[in-house]
């Protein structure tokens, strides 16, 4: 028996209608996978960090997103949904990837490999079912995957770790040839826009969403208390620090991640440009009534928020989820970091780098601890007590209520 694409319909189940695919699912140790029916409503989206705005516990996110990385994957995990469609694969072996392995931690159930066709056959709000590797929308199979596993995704990993040394080979390569292009970020050829914050002689905490923001903006949140620095969002990092109970004193940055609620704060508003002067996200910002600042250079917008801080005289530039390493800008789908190597380059003796303070240490509250503290604080309160005659009254008083609740006079 057939549907109607083909797909051999076994004992209630579908499978792929391709043999190496059913071959090769059929031999993976977490086969029940496959044959688990989830049903739920399709949300799609081509920007993954754009989708996780409108999901919900309990939905299919549908996204075209190849080698998914660990905070998109983090953002999927808190929004509580079912399963993942995805047009590509969540990881492709170019280059480790560790976010999808979150993915099958947390019980997500992943299809990869389904083809771009999927993203125009559903519509979002569509209510549809997954089979294994199948999606059904009212009966019909309108698109087969690989359901992504632990064994394939433990096969994945390994091949990109051999193919690692050519990834570093390549994208050192595309930095040094984008550095020569670049390199106004650190010869001072840099036109740096004007802006209201005062940031001389202050510090300034600036946030990416990046690697483990979030507990390393925990960590560091005693430094913000106590000092009182400058706080600086870099797109969706201004929603970070809202997040976390914080007011962004700036928002920089292309204004394709930051939600119009935090732009509506009253934070300065810098709008990254392209050097020609092109600026993506100008017309949104302006449509929310808001005039921006426009810095129009290189680089990411993470990059040129350390410049502005560095050039406006900060007395130190501490840097919060940033992208700092190879495997952090193949994730986000850059082939080098040129600008991210100048600009370092440049504010190297200002900046600190928060990312993994918060695995740097991890105080315990120990019993001796607190048997000090309270012995501590017991013994004045001791010594009071007999200089003062107090324990003779104490007993007197213990005395008379055992006499009251035996009923003896």
């Amino acid at each position: 028996m057939l549907d109607n694409l083909g797909v051999p319909l076994l004992s209630g189940y579908y499978f792929a209608p391709f043999p190496e695919y059913y071959i090769l699912n059929r031999n993976m140790k977490d086969e029940v996978a496959l044959l688990v029916s989830i049903k739920g409503v399709a949300r799609i989206g081509f920007k993954t960090k754009d989708l996780v705005k409108r999901l919900g516990p309990g939905d299919i996110a549908v996204i075209d997103h190849k080698d998914v990385d660990e905070v998109a994957c983090e953002a999927l995990i808190r929004s509580g949904i079912k399963a993942i469609i995805n047009a590509d694969e969540c990881i492709s072996g170019e280059f480790p990837n560790t976010g999808p392995a979150r993915l099958l931690e947390s019980g997500i159930h992943v299809v990869d490999k389904v083809g771009r066709d999927v993203m125009t056959r559903l519509s979002d709000g569509d209510r549809i079912e997954i089979r294994g590797g199948v999606i059904l929308h009212r009966g019909k199979t309108i698109g087969v995957g690989e359901v992504l596993g632990k064994e394939i995704y433990k096969r994945k990993l390994e091949e990109s770790q051999q193919n690692l040394a050519g990834s570093l080979e390549k994208f050192i390569q595309n930095t040094l040839d984008y550095a020569n292009h670049e390199k106004a970020l650190i010869l001072g050829d840099l036109k740096i826009p004007d802006i209201k914050t005062q940031i001389a002689g202050k510090p300034v905490v600036v946030v990416v969403r990046g690697h483990d923001y979030r507990e390393d903006l925990v960590a560091i949140a005693p430094y913000i208390r106590e000092e009182h620095p400058v706080l600086m969002g870099v797109d969706g990092g201004a929603d970070a620090l809202v997040e976390l109970g914080y007011r962004p004193d700036i928002i920089i940055g292309d204004m394709d991640s930051v939600s119009d609620r935090v732009l509506g704060y009253g934070a300065e508003v810098i709008v990254h440009a392209y050097p020609g002067g092109r600026a993506p996200g100008l017309d949104r910002v302006r449509k929310l009534g808001i005039d921006p600042v426009i810095f129009a250079a290189p680089g990411t917008s993470e990059d040129i928020a350390l410049l502005l801080a560095y050039e406006k005289g900060a007395d130190l530039i501490v840097a919060v989820g940033t992208h700092s390493n190879m495997i952090d800008f193949l994730e986000k789908g850059r082939k080098g970091m040129a600008s991210t190597f100048l600009v370092r380059l440049k504010v190297g003796p200002k900046l600190v780098d928060a990312k993994g303070v918060n695995k740097l240490y991890k105080g315990r509250v120990r019993i001796s601890y607190v048997a000090g503290i309270v012995l501590g604080a017991l013994l004045p309160f001791t010594i009071v007590l007999v200089m003062s005659g107090g324990p003779k009254q104490l007993f007197r008083l213990l005395f008379m209520w055992v006499k009251v609740m035996l009923n003896i006079y």
